[in-house]
């Protein structure tokens, strides 16, 4: 594949790149170049589950975006990590594997008018790309190269948790993936056997010896080439050279949320003002490629711990060294872990028909970046919003592939959003009042005591509110103005181009994204290749049935 002619050229090695790679190059006559701008993922801070925190706040794995002022935050700017890496942010995040609820995937097929994207059609792709440790179901998979595990759950503080929520008159749920999303119970993790199993390490590792499958890391894509309006092929740089690689069926973009509709405005798709802006020649005007941004808010809720039971002893220098070792000698101990081992769906009021609020609970009181506000022992519980109504935009500022695009999220900027994230802090606190944490309950860090109306939780929320790190949404799937690419991922106007990631949701799921855009690669790379979608699993799902009349 030395003349830089292939059938496929992927962009993008992340959760949903990864995925497609490796189904297009199974077979051995298609040629496929995959194409990441960042390098391998050889670092013991990406395998080692514990120290995910170390390639979130670095730049060899990282893009280190940085939104624009957010004007309903104070003004603040803000972090938005992307992986930058083999693996994508599959390599870089907290290793939660959580699908959304079913009826996420119901409105995305209300929402658009393709129904074969509603739950009874992606369920088999979850279920095809996914190895559960703990057994394959009707709602789970046993076969994929995805190894999910279950948190075990082992600190007396997650138990203290699930049983709170329950006291609080919570359901308990013994799968959040499963028949049953709302309530409070054990979470999934894309982690195996003490070790991060990233898209990388799950699609493209089995297959590295494929001679049809080029992988390129450290390699900029700088834009799409166009014959009019057919995508023909890349060029990208790499190891000081500037190379034009050529497709012959589909270019495929999978950058990810910031990173897809950056590089369709570079190439000339998007709107039409913005590019002649930057002198960038029109290919294709569609005014939405880079709107409808979407992210997860969240807000901790902090308390020291009475009892020494928390993780706080893994921040001192010498216990983080043992763990180490410990992890590299024999993959055990604290370091085989996200430590995200349960969490929690709910309805903040009645009339919402599922649940609009999630909990990731951690036994130690700290901050993404490692840091702790408090000197001993604590726990927090992170939670937020799931369906926020502020849309944001991702914009290129130059014409040059290195500068990073103008990203706004306009966090909070709706009075739902606002009242949510109230109602998150309230009912958390209502969470940890209950029996279950009264010999672990210490005095509340975080927001703290002095923050008790409407106007103080707003201003908490806009000085301390964080992103879970989940942008989508900017190249969404539909056939409205807006809409950037169809229902078979194909950019709406252009032949042989398609985006497959995290952009292309109609509207965020209820929940984390890294398994949901496994999901879209699996099942786009079908629609790709012309296969037959798997059949519709039309399985039972819960449902409340008088949910306008109760909050639980």
């Amino acid at each position: 594949m030395t003349d830089n002619h292939y059938d496929f050229i992927i962009v993008g090695a992340g959760s949903a790149g990864c995925v497609i790679a490796n189904r297009l190059s199974a077979n051995l006559d298609t040629r496929v170049l995959l194409v990441e701008a960042g390098p391998m993922d050889r670092s013991v801070f990406i395998h080692m589950p514990a120290a995910f925190s170390y390639p979130l706040n670095d730049n060899k794995f990282n893009w280190r975006y940085r939104t624009e002022p957010e004007p309903f935050m104070d003004g603040r700017i803000m972090d938005c990590p992307r992986g930058r890496v083999l693996g994508g942010s599959s390599s870089i995040n907290g290793m939660a594997y959580v699908r959304g609820n079913a009826l996420d995937y119901d409105r995305w097929g209300a929402e658009t008018g393709f129904l074969n994207w509603s739950y009874a059609h992606v369920l088999p792709y979850f279920k095809s790309a996914e190895t559960r440790v703990q057994g394959a179901d009707d709602y789970h998979g046993g076969s994929g190269p995805l190894m999910v595990s279950t948190g075990p759950g082992a600190n007396p503080l997650f138990k203290a948790f699930v049983d709170a929520g329950v006291e609080a008159g919570y359901p308990f749920t013994k799968d959040q993936n499963g028949y049953q999303q709302e309530g409070f119970g054990s979470m999934d993790m894309t982690v195996y056997k003490g070790e991060r199993w990233s898209a990388a390490k799950a699609y493209l590792r089995p297959i590295g010896g494929r001679d049809n499958l080029r992988v390129v890391v450290n390699g900029l894509s700088s834009r799409i080439v166009f014959e009019g309006t057919r995508a023909v092929g890349l060029e990208y740089s790499h190891a000081n050279r500037s190379i034009r690689a050529h497709a012959s069926t589909e270019v495929i973009v999978c950058g990810g949320a910031i990173n897809s509709p950056q590089l369709l405005q570079l190439s000339g798709v998007g709107d039409a003002e913005l590019l002649r802006k930057h002198n960038i020649p029109v290919v294709m005007d569609l005014p939405g490629v880079g709107n409808n941004l979407q992210d997860h808010l969240e807000t901790y809720v902090q308390h020291t711990c009475t009892e020494p039971v928390s993780l706080y002893p893994a921040l001192k220098p010498l216990t983080k060294l043992k763990i180490g070792i410990q992890w590299m000698l024999f993959r055990t101990g604290w370091g085989t872990s996200s430590h995200f081992e349960a969490g929690a769906f709910i309805r903040s009021r009645a009339g919402v028909p599922h649940p609009d609020l999630q909990y990731h609970f951690l036994p130690i009181a700290a901050n993404y970046d490692g840091q702790s506000p408090a000197a001993g022992h604590g726990f927090q519980a992170h939670v937020g919003p799931m369906r926020p109504t502020s849309r944001g935009h991702v914009r290129i500022k130059s014409k040059d592939p290195r500068t990073a695009p103008s990203i706004q999220f306009n966090y909070m900027g709706t009075e739902g959003d606002r009242q949510e994230m109230r109602d998150a802090v309230r009912l958390t606190r209502e969470i940890f009042a209950q029996s279950a944490f009264d010999r672990l309950r210490g005095p509340e860090l975080a927001p703290g005591d002095a923050v008790q109306s409407d106007d103080q939780i707003d201003a908490f929320i806009r000085s301390h509110g964080e992103s879970a790190y989940h942008p989508s949404c900017t190249c969404k799937m539909g056939s409205d103005p807006e809409a950037v690419v169809d229902g078979a991922a194909r950019v709406r106007g252009i032949n042989s181009l398609r985006v497959v990631d995290a952009s292309i949701m109609p509207s965020i799921v209820s929940g984390n994204l890294n398994a949901p855009t496994i999901m879209l690669g699996e099942k786009c790379a079908d629609l790709i290749l012309g296969n037959d979608a798997l059949p519709p699993l039309n399985v039972p799902v819960y449902r409340v049935s008088d949910y306008e009349t109760r909050q639980r």
